[in-house]
This record gives structure tokens, sequence and C-alpha cells, in this order.
């Protein structure tokens, strides 16, 4: 633990298992156009980058031509945005072990949220998980250019909570999260319980952690759980 000042963790298949909720919301989009819905599964390995390019996915699973899809897609993305609001995490859950484990981290450093789900989402499922008193900060992309590997999140993260890139902590489950903290300067830990760690690379460098309990093991502390309601 001495080798970080800081940690930020990504949201989605990290902190919660909302693929649930992004599902029933991209499929509330999609029924607002008279689209195609899709299972669970197919969304869930869609998860990752963001609404944006969750929509474009399945968009392009359409059979739509370029103008229809442009412009339906900003349909589709507000009542995403409307569903993902009105129930943040109604189907999903916090990860077992998570609560404990912030809990865990929160009196000895400061932690933040680093996602590609935009600020205003974000807050809301954090919120919805009664997470959201456990993180200084939260920093969502909000834009195209800040969506992890963009190292630019993780940036203002250590920014806003003081230290360098180098003393902090990404805590991830993909490829995008390893390849953001690189991009910074960071070190990184890949979760093991979430979407995208199967098809993370071998060679590149994180710690792999298989559940909350070992990652606070390895960062050797004690406290009380930090949820404040579920």
């Amino acid at each position: 633990m001495m080798n970080f000042d800081a940690i930020a963790f990504d949201l989605d298949g990290t902190l919660v298992d909302s693929a649930p909720d992004i599902a029933h919301a991209l499929n509330a989009g999609l029924d607002e156009v008279r689209l195609q819905r899709f299972d669970l599964d197919r969304v869930r390995g869609w998860i990752g980058d963001g609404p944006d390019a969750l929509i474009a996915r399945a968009m392009n699973a359409q059979d739509l031509d370029a103008v229809s899809t442009a412009l339906l897609t900003p349909r589709v993305r507000a009542a995403f945005d409307r569903a993902t609001l009105a129930a943040p995490l109604q189907h999903g859950q916090i990860y077992d072990g998570i609560a404990e484990l912030l809990g865990q981290l929160k009196p000895h450093r400061p932690l933040a949220v680093v996602t590609n789900k935009p600020t205003r989402l974000a807050r809301a499922v954090l919120q919805a998980a009664g997470l959201l008193d456990c993180f200084t900060t939260v920093h969502g992309a909000d834009t195209k250019a800040q969506r992890k590997p963009s190292p630019l999140l993780l940036e203002n993260a250590a920014d806003r909570l003081g230290v360098s890139t180098g003393r902090l902590l990404m805590v991830g489950d993909s490829i995008l999260d390893l390849r953001a903290a690189h991009a910074a300067g960071a070190q990184a830990a890949l979760v093991q319980w979430g979407y995208g760690h199967l098809t993370v690379p071998e060679t590149l460098d994180a710690w792999r952690v298989a559940t909350p309990a070992q990652l606070a093991a390895r960062l050797h502390l004690q406290s009380a759980p930090c949820a404040q309601n579920t």
C-alpha cells in the first residue's frame, strides 16, 4: 500500500455488476425507435467503451442504412439515459466484497472512480449502490476524447486528488483500464470478476486479483464496510 497515494476504480464490471441495467437501458432505447432488442449475453460483450460505443454496436447489428442510423442514434441515446437515471441499479448489484474493500481503503487513501460511463450516469449508479460517499471524486467520459484507453481521466483524477499519476493505482476489469493506466504512468490491478478480464493478454503488466478480499489482503488494510445503503 505504501506504493500508492490514491486508488482509482473502474465502475461497470469492477464495482458493480450493472450489465442487466445497461441491457435494460439499451433495449429501452431500441424500443423507442422500434428496433431489434438484444439479450444480456450479447450486451455484456459490448460493455466497456461507454454508451455511445455500446449504442453504435447495437445500431451496426441492425439492418439500417447510414442515414437511418444517424437519425435514430440520438433518440436511442436519449432514451438510454432516461432509463438509466430512472433505475440506475434496479437489476444489477454491487459485487460481493466491494463495500468491505472500499471501507478498508477509504480511511487510508483517497479514492476515485474513473469510468467510460458519462459522469452524470456514473454518479447515479454509485448513489443507487450506496457507494458514492466512498469516493472523493468521480470522473466519467463526457466526451469521446476522454474515454479509456486515453489517460485523460486518470490524469484528471490524479490532479483532483493532488497526487502524481505515478503514485496512482488503477483498478479495473478490462484491457482499456490497463492501457489507460500504462498511458498515464500509473500502476494497474486487473480484477477477475468483471466482464473483460478474459481478453487481457498475460503479457500486459498488472496485478491480477480474483476477489475483492484478495486485493484488500495485498494492500494490508482493515476497516468497516463503506456502503451507506443498498
